[in-house]
């Protein structure tokens, strides 16, 4: 049975998460269809990051297995098409066969996040729902310094969602970056796998360090407390991207 790796992109804003709910608009549900649609059979596929409500994505993963070949060209064509043709705010980037050992979510090695904030007095106007509008000034140098305290192998039990049903709190961190764009600050954050809400958390309690509520030495110590309750506020979904997996 051939095996299709599909590179994704979506708006967060019109779905209730990446995965398939009764009832609700969820990116794997859209996909799904447009799949039945386009080729007349029902998958199941499977995702690199299972992403929350208001998430987006310039670089999910995913992979389906169907009983015909298709030229993975055209397949990806007639998928967008029916995407297209429902009003969906999800395209497929790329499409090609892949062996049937290859795993969206068990074969990726790498995990990259952007987390973006429009930090400026002026509400978003044409990033409503694509950024974290944050007014008052920040100071992403420090930020960007405080970060590093985070990299390496920790017990991110401050930075983990209470619904987390990760079996470890335990994660290696290789980067995460802070710097500036003008009246955008980009955080970008990169592991082989993350647990829930984690760098939402982590861009939270960065922004305290940024306005000077707290100093790079409070964050490590609310780190080393692998306490949920010293976690600064959770960033909302609406300025994270995944933005890339490795294999």
């Amino acid at each position: 049975m051939p095996r299709y790796r599909l590179d994704i992109e979506y708006d967060g804003r019109a779905y209730a998460g990446w995965q398939r709910q009764a009832d609700l608009a969820t990116v794997q549900g859209a996909v799904e269809k447009a799949i039945l649609s386009a080729t007349g059979e029902t998958v199941t596929i499977r995702a690199a990051g299972r992403t929350d409500a208001g998430v987006h994505a310039t670089g999910q993963v995913a992979h389906a297995t169907l009983e015909r070949e298709w030229d993975a060209f055209k397949l990806q064509g007639a998928v967008n098409a029916h995407l297209k043709l429902a009003a969906e705010a999800v395209a497929v980037l790329a499409c090609e066969q892949v062996a049937d050992t290859f795993d969206a979510r068990f074969s990726a090695t790498s995990r990259h996040y952007l987390y973006v904030i429009l930090n400026r007095r002026a509400p978003a106007a044409l990033m409503r729902g694509n950024v974290w509008h944050v007014p008052k000034v920040l100071n992403e140098a420090a930020m960007h310094e405080a970060a590093q305290r985070l990299l390496g192998k920790h017990d991110f039990t401050t930075f983990r969602s209470v619904q987390c049903q990760s079996d470890s709190p335990v994660k290696t961190l290789d980067r995460l970056d802070v710097t500036r764009d003008g009246d955008l600050i980009e955080v970008r954050a990169s592991a082989r796998s993350f647990l829930h809400n984690q760098v939402r958390s982590m861009v939270g309690s960065l922004k305290k360090v940024g306005e000077g509520a707290w100093s790079a030495d409070d964050l490590e110590a609310a780190l080393k407390a692998a306490d949920r309750a010293r976690c600064g506020q959770v960033a909302p979904p609406d300025g994270l991207y995944l933005t890339r997996v490795d294999y």
